[in-house]
């Protein structure tokens, strides 16, 4: 299939950091938006559909580069009244998106947070993350540091048909043991599990031995949800792609945005299981005993 090319549009920002409710985190930050990866899934879209941006095929088409992020960020860390919580990235759109080889918005911005000691938690589907193992390593000897390199599968079919803008899910193993190997907290979230799709046993399986022998810290698993604006545009390409499965993802789904109790339990104690038996225990961030460097060692590449 061929792929358009994707519009970046360099914008300035008001605000760097968002305010967030019913996560485990208060704050997130995107130096984007809008996200090239377009997958079929993203919960995003439905955020997108409520702003009145398109939420279809459409989306992913157009990047909001947000050329000033990085400094607003620096100013809102600034504040007296900052308390150094725990800033989420790629919560809204994935920070290592191939924009970012470009503009670096996603380094400064963790050099800003290394500066002022800021705790952070990245997700991502990008293996460009590794250009910036310097930055994450002197992050992590001020504060916490978190990464969850999302593989839900590693199907090279069902990533084709639902992830079209992503690296292989190998790739982002390969980055995951780079970041581990540098004494980065980092795992595996599988997510989202697709219903009669990706949620065999033995397909989950792959992903948690692949996540062991890659040195994941930890696995974690979410099931897919679909939000209206998501919802139409996934059931779109399920009955493209996966036809059979449409009956029963109605019957899933049936007045609901998440699935029920009764496909999610059992899901999750697969998961568990396989943790167990793969031996993926949740490891506690490591040790640093080496001081951190002082915030002018940090290279930090101009955007070309």
């Amino acid at each position: 299939m061929r792929r358009e090319p994707v519009v970046l549009v360099e914008k300035e920002c008001r605000s760097a950091l968002n305010p967030v409710r019913g996560m485990p985190f208060n704050w997130s930050l995107n130096p984007y938006t809008g996200c090239e990866h377009r997958c079929t899934f993203c919960y995003v879209r439905a955020f997108e559909r409520r702003a009145d941006r398109p939420a279809d095929d459409a989306y992913g088409h157009t990047v909001l580069v947000k050329t000033n992020v990085a400094g607003v960020l620096r100013a809102e860390l600034s504040r007296p009244s900052w308390r150094r919580e725990t800033v989420a990235m790629g919560s809204a759109t994935d920070p290592y998106q191939p924009a970012e080889g470009r503009y670096r918005l996603s380094r400064a911005c963790l050099v800003a947070l290394h500066d002022h000691r800021t705790p952070a938690g990245i997700t991502t589907r990008g293996p460009m993350i590794v250009r910036d193992v310097d930055v994450l390593t002197a992050l992590a000897r001020r504060a916490e540091v978190m990464v969850c390199i999302s593989v839900p599968t590693l199907d090279p079919v069902v990533v084709a048909r639902t992830e079209p803008g992503t690296a292989p899910p190998r790739q982002r193993l390969r980055a995951l043991r780079t970041l581990v190997d540098a004494g980065i907290r980092a795992g595996v979230l599988m997510a989202p599990i697709l219903p009669g799709i990706s949620d065999g046993a033995a397909a989950m399986a792959e992903v948690v031995r692949a996540a062991r022998d890659s040195g994941a810290a930890f696995v974690a698993a979410g099931p897919l949800r679909l939000a209206p604006g998501t919802r139409e545009h996934f059931m779109e390409h399920l009955a493209a792609d996966w036809p059979d499965l449409v009956t029963e993802y109605h019957r899933l789904f049936a007045g609901r945005t998440g699935l029920p109790p009764s496909y999610t339990t059992p899901l999750q104690q697969t998961v568990r299981g396989l943790r167990d038996t793969h031996r993926v225990a949740d490891r506690p961030a490591p040790r640093f005993i080496t001081p951190a460097p002082a915030p002018a060692q940090l290279a930090l590449p101009l955007a070309s």
